[in-house]
């Protein structure tokens, strides 16, 4: 059963101000979530709440959390890597 995908409004915030060509490859990469949310190279974040991962995408990284009761995967955040980690 497909995972349903949600973004916050943060999430869709900063998708919107990366480059045409950056926004796209996240977007693949978060709708290939809804099949798989755990691909191979996900990691799960430390000092997190449970299902809380990490996908990279070039130089750009996807924080999401999984909640498999609800067979859902929400987006939190799109940034470029130096600054993912902070504001989560």
């Amino acid at each position: 059963m497909p995972y349903e995908i949600e973004w916050t409004a943060s999430a869709l915030r900063e998708l919107r101000e990366l480059d045409k060509q950056t926004g796209r490859r996240v977007v693949l990469a978060v709708t290939a979530l809804g099949d798989d949310p755990r691909p191979p190279g996900c990691r799960a974040l430390t000092g997190r709440p449970a299902g809380v991962m990490r996908i990279r995408v070039g130089d750009h990284r996807v924080i999401y959390q999984v909640e498999d009761a609800k067979v859902l995967v929400t987006v939190v955040r799109v940034a470029h890597r130096r600054e993912v980690h902070r504001k989560v």
